[in-house]
């Protein structure tokens, strides 16, 4: 098993953030400088398969959560509060439940404990068919996305993983042939009969599907102190379309006793 990448700024309680499925790390930095600024030592983490960490054949939740404890130890943290968004989520409550003596606080950004649907083909079949020996920018990249990801805030979000493998050779940061394979892992439920008693705040989007009224009842039986709140003028990327609002609730949520 690889070491997962991560940056760290700030200096305080430990909060550890993870992104989600096909986002990495840098995502979440403007984020983290104000968390930081509010008393926080704040890690953002780069998933196995995302970002600067390490690739793996295998990936699921339950890999994930073992990567994220390894990271936990390498790093000596005894008590640490945990913020993951969508996949990141996912990987946050699983990990609650199985070291509830490790988190202190938990704040889960628009996803629910239930079971989703794989709903990635069309992201993932249209990333797989940007060809690097042809593209040679990032705007070509984006005009050759465009014919299938009509959205352009998702393909700039998409678009973040360019770098250059090489001179002149573009590639993606995600190991998109895994992913490709194993996506579906990544709408797999909270295992039932799992819970964590500690304190909870779930932040949804008012424009997005993800988190419904009607996952309240699944969302109280794991996590019996959750409190739901949402943020106003955002869909599924509530800290990027509305930030002022989401740090707003997130750091008062944390900074409370």
């Amino acid at each position: 098993m690889g070491k997962l990448y991560s940056k760290i700024i700030g200096e305080g309680q430990p909060l550890l953030i993870l992104h989600g499925f096909l986002g990495m790390s840098d995502n979440w930095k403007t984020m983290a400088g104000g968390y930081a600024e509010a008393g926080f030592q704040v890690h953002i983490i780069d998933q196995r398969n995302h970002g600067r960490s390490f690739r793996d054949d295998e990936f699921n939740y339950d890999v994930l959560v073992a990567d994220l404890y390894a990271y936990i130890q390498d790093y000596k943290l005894e008590k640490v509060m945990l913020l993951g968004h969508s996949m990141g989520g996912k990987t946050v409550m699983l990990f609650a439940v199985t070291y509830p003596e490790i988190v202190v606080k938990l704040l889960v950004a628009d996803i629910a404990p239930k079971f989703y649907p794989p709903h990635h083909e069309t992201i993932l079949n249209s990333l797989s068919s940007l060809n690097f020996d042809v593209i040679k920018t990032r705007k070509q990249a984006d005009e050759e996305l465009s014919k299938y990801i009509f959205d352009w805030g998702t393909r700039q979000f998409l678009l973040k993983n360019l770098y250059w493998v090489e001179k002149e050779r573009l590639g993606f940061r995600f190991n998109l042939e895994v992913l490709r394979t194993k996506g579906e892992e990544i709408g797999e439920a909270l295992p039932s009969f799992t819970s964590y008693d500690g304190s909870v705040l779930f932040l949804r989007g008012d424009k997005s599907e993800y988190v419904m009224p009607t996952d309240e009842n699944l969302i109280k039986t794991h996590f019996p102190e959750a409190v739901i709140e949402t943020v106003s003028n955002s869909g599924h990327w509530l800290h990027a379309e509305n930030p002022k609002e989401f740090y707003k609730k997130s750091v008062a949520f944390l900074s409370s006793e």
